[in-house]
């Protein structure tokens, strides 16, 4: 488990069976709704199909040297004339990274290499935005000559209250990829170059690493399934609920009513890889994202689904320095 621990720390993906270790599937949550006397809110049979039952947008904020970010005009007519970053709904069969290299050619017609995940936005549990940075390889910027159904014009934009933006919503990611741009190399407190990991999903999957220290040794634990074998906690993401509460009730379906105090720290990894066979496209996506535990080990009970792994020491200090920096894991930003 701990070089499971380290693979997803580094951003890759686990290689098991994930539909076979989910510990609280669609299924299983809508029994529990149902026994409560509350319909479920959706079908235990969905499954995540770009364009038909679940929405992935890319956005991607380019930064160059002078601190500037690349923008384009929409020629939409719902927001023609206004601005906002190259972004746009993944197609099927798309990577996330091919989506995100697709949006900027055709909106601002310069060629890009993605380089990292920056964060992971989410709205209910199937609409998901994923926020990217890259380089300028190649292209021209596209200039109202060059204007189609795509964009108007590109721009590199020092100051962003100059322009009439589409949306506010970007601000908060642009700010964070200039701090990203203008990081120290091999900073301790920002994570690596993180991209989204080939692995192909059936289903929406949510993996938690539940952090928590000893008090008195200053060690870290992380929390184990035991299911069928030890692995990270797994739930299936409810396309009708919002990631934190789909997070919420797994936390009690793990610890029970008596749930101690978390908090969600960040994204370690995601997971991807469309393939858009047929009949079963993998349109699926698995985020690995940390917990933090707020009390220590020694007050917090266990209902014997899961036990605590003591971390080594190499890895303890590891993971603490993780939950210590802010941008030590990839963005994660759940609107309600």
């Amino acid at each position: 488990m701990e070089t499971n621990l380290i693979r997803v720390l580094e951003g890759q993906y686990l290689d098991e069976l994930t539909s076979e270790l989910c510990d609280f599937s669609l299924e299983e949550q809508n029994a529990a709704t149902e026994a409560q006397g509350v319909k479920p809110l959706a079908s235990s049979d969905y499954v995540p199909v770009v364009g038909k039952s679940v929405t992935y947008v890319v956005a991607c904020i380019i930064v160059n040297d002078k601190n500037e970010v690349l923008m384009m005009q929409e020629a939409k007519e719902s927001c023609a004339g206004k601005w906002y970053l190259p972004a746009g709904r993944m197609e099927p069969g798309e990577t996330i990274m091919e989506a995100g290299a697709r949006e900027v050619l055709e909106e601002t017609g310069l060629k890009v290499d993605i380089t990292t995940l920056l964060g992971v936005e989410s709205a209910g549990g199937s609409w998901f935005r994923f926020v990217l940075t890259g380089r300028v390889t190649g292209g021209e910027l596209k200039t109202p000559s060059q204007a189609d159904q795509e964009s108007i014009q590109a721009k590199w934009i020092d100051n962003l209250n100059e322009l009439n933006l589409r949306a506010n919503d970007i601000l908060p990611i642009i700010d964070l990829a200039r701090n990203h741009r203008r990081r120290l190399p091999k900073d301790p407190s920002w994570h690596r170059d993180i991209l989204p990991a080939k692995k192909a999903h059936y289903k929406n999957y949510l993996r938690i690493v539940v952090a928590i220290k000893n008090k008195t040794s200053q060690q870290v634990y992380v929390l184990l399934s035991e299911k069928t074998a030890y692995h990270f906690p797994t739930v299936e993401i409810h396309p009708g609920r919002s990631l934190h509460s789909t997070l919420k009730k797994f936390m009690i379906e793990l610890f029970g009513a008596d749930l101690p105090q978390h908090r969600p720290h960040g994204v370690l990894s995601v997971e991807h890889h469309a393939t858009n066979s047929q009949p079963n496209p993998t349109d699926g996506i698995c985020i690995t994202l940390l917990v933090i535990c707020r009390p220590s080990i020694e007050s917090v009970s266990l209902i014997g689904k899961c036990i605590w792994h003591e971390l080594n020491k190499e890895l303890s200090a590891r993971l603490a320095m993780t939950v210590a920096a802010k941008n030590s894991t990839l963005l994660l930003h759940v609107v309600r």
